[in-house]
């Protein structure tokens, strides 16, 4: 599959139609998805019938929009008019979405061609894409092996060449640690950059719409269409985007990067080799190494896991039967409904609705929720002093490597533990990418991640496209 530049280029200057671009990413899919399991639907009839129009306005010499012609797959938890959204759970199994989320309209507009929804974790609730009713996703580099979750099957659909680009969502690292599995570019702007209008709440303070793509310039290019102000979400950030694509070229001479004290201690020898030859790299680039110090760091995931599904249980609350979600008629009384009706949620969710409303009990509310709340503020702080001494930060994206599906059935921390550097960017708010740096001696890709502040995602794109480009 080439880039989205090469598509849309060729796309606007007739070279290609938007049709064979979007047959060849249909075949692909039909060829590789009964393997990887990376959608589980696609809308093969209207994207060829969009990749007409698209087509047609070019040859009366219409001015097509930065997206012309790219395939692009949804994650199921993003709301296209008409569509089924699912968020791969028997509770939302008809559910049919009846509007658009803002970050479709977005690619709609720009001319993209949505071919399909991808796979996830149940309501993005999952660090390996095992938790879906429609089956686990397998890594398209070792079919034995996970994606990463939650947003496995975008992350998957583009490693394996189905789409060059997939909308993801990322609440503690579910778009930077699939990138990571499987060798690809993601990327999760600033809290407020994108709208999550439309898009099925996990945990409100920490889900951030991001993208995957192959490359740095192609996510750039992205989060240029998607990023911006959006009045139907009172979170979403006024400040205007700035040309992504045009700063990525800069040189990093003088760039002041980051790398926090002690975050290599506990790394695999491969993964912990290659982020120091990274390191390097960003060092024969002219880049300045700088020790900085986010004490706080430390506690991100079990201060993520208290806040994120405290946040679920609430919610998740109105998938009752009776708002939302599943009804199972045979409910004598409000008890068994609810009983009933909430049964469909499958094991990973339960899970985290009853540490929510644990959390949340009065009796614990105070020394739970409101203790996480007050550590969460300590590691912003932490980032913010940091970022007071250097431009970015460079972290490992996971501390290991695509993990074999169903080896931490019975250890759920191993696999929760797997975001124990991305769930920091969204308990801080932060700007993070991840871009592959390598591969173990099995093989299996590595990924290196860039923090940077908020509303700068220019500095982790520039540094990210330079260290590509080094490699």
């Amino acid at each position: 599959m080439k880039t989205i530049f090469d598509i849309t280029q060729s796309v606007k200057d007739g070279s290609v139609t938007a049709r064979e671009v979007v047959l060849e990413s249909l075949r692909r899919i039909k060829e590789l998805n009964p393997q990887i399991n990376a959608f589980v639907e696609t809308w093969s009839e209207e994207a060829l019938q969009r990749a007409d129009e698209i087509d047609a306005r070019r040859n009366r010499g219409e001015k097509l929009g930065p997206l012309a012609g790219v395939p692009v797959g949804i994650k199921d938890n993003i709301l296209y008019k008409g569509h089924k959204a699912t968020c791969c759970s028997k509770m939302l199994a008809n559910y049919v979405a009846p509007y658009s989320a803002s970050v479709v309209e977005k690619l709609l507009a720009a001319d993209a061609v949505i071919v399909g929804r991808t796979n996830m974790d149940e309501f993005a609730m999952g660090s390996s894409n095992q938790t879906s009713v429609y089956g686990p996703v397998h890594n398209p580099v070792d079919f034995d092996r996970v994606p990463g979750g939650s947003s496995g099957g975008s992350a998957a659909a583009v490693a394996a060449g189905m789409v060059p680009l997939a909308l993801g969502t990322d609440t503690g690292g579910s778009v930077r640690q699939p990138a990571a599995f499987c060798g690809v570019v993601g990327i999760k702007p600033g809290y407020g950059r994108i709208s999550r209008y439309g898009v099925v709440a996990f945990s409100s303070s920490a889900d951030q719409v991001g993208v995957l793509t192959n490359d740095v310039s192609s996510a750039a290019l992205a989060l240029e269409v998607l990023c911006g102000r959006d009045e139907n979400d009172s979170t979403s950030l006024e400040d205007a985007v700035p040309p992504f694509t045009d700063k990525i070229h800069q040189d990093i001479k003088g760039l002041k990067v980051g790398m926090p004290k002690g975050f290599l201690d506990d790394l695999g020898e491969e993964v912990k080799e290659k982020i120091l030859s990274a390191a390097q790299t960003l060092q024969n680039l002219g880049a300045e190494i700088v020790e900085v110090d986010v004490p706080h760091a430390k506690y991100s995931a079990p201060c993520y896991y208290i806040i994120t599904s405290a946040e679920a249980s609430s919610n998740l609350a109105r998938f009752d039967g009776l708002r939302y979600g599943y009804n199972n008629p045979s409910a004598t009384d409000l008890n068994a409904s609810y009983e009933l009706n909430r049964a469909p949620f499958g094991e990973e969710v339960k899970k985290r609705i009853i540490i929510g409303a644990t959390a949340l009990k009065a009796e614990n509310y105070k020394e739970c929720y409101l203790q996480a709340a007050k550590v969460r503020e300590l590691i912003k702080q932490d980032f913010a002093k940091a970022f007071e001494q250097v431009d970015v930060i460079l972290t490992p994206t996971s501390p290991t490597t695509a993990f074999r599906l169903g080896e931490h059935k019975d250890n759920p921390l191993a696999v929760y533990l797997a975001d124990l550097y991305t769930c920091q960017g969204n308990i801080g708010g932060l700007a993070g990418i991840s871009v592959p740096c390598g591969e173990d001696k099995l093989g299996l890709p590595i990924g290196l991640q860039f923090y940077g502040p908020i509303l700068q995602e220019e500095k982790i794109l520039n540094v990210a496209y330079q260290f590509e480009k080094a490699l």
